[in-house]
């Protein structure tokens, strides 16, 4: 928590005081006594992490092609090409095993 000095409205700092802790101003004589001490925490919201890959459905209606699977050997795998970086780039190659025991998924 961050206070400013009524008078000269610079920052406040907190200084040892002769019973407790107090509030004062470095430039001019302000000086205010802490009587009890308030703390609180927020915890923020998290958002939720989007699936960049569009999650399940995204490879509902996608083609397969023979690509063998580096996990479990399959011969055949589900693809989709998504551009994910600039335009001049070529576009990204996502692979997931045709195997519905196996599901792995990579990248070309």
């Amino acid at each position: 928590m961050l206070l400013f000095c009524p008078n000269c409205a610079n920052a406040l700092v907190v200084q040892d005081g002769i019973q407790s802790y107090r509030f004062c101003c470095a430039t001019c004589p302000y000086s205010y006594d802490i009587i009890y001490r308030i703390s609180n925490r927020v915890h923020p919201k998290l958002k939720e992490v989007d699936d960049v890959l569009g999650g399940a459905a995204a490879w509902e209606n996608v083609d397969s092609t023979e690509e063998r699977c580096p996990k479990c050997s399959n011969p055949r795998a589900y693809f989709m090409q998504i551009q994910t970086r600039s335009a001049d780039e070529p576009m990204t190659t996502f692979y997931k095993c045709c195997n519905p025991v196996c599901g792995h998924r990579w990248r070309d």
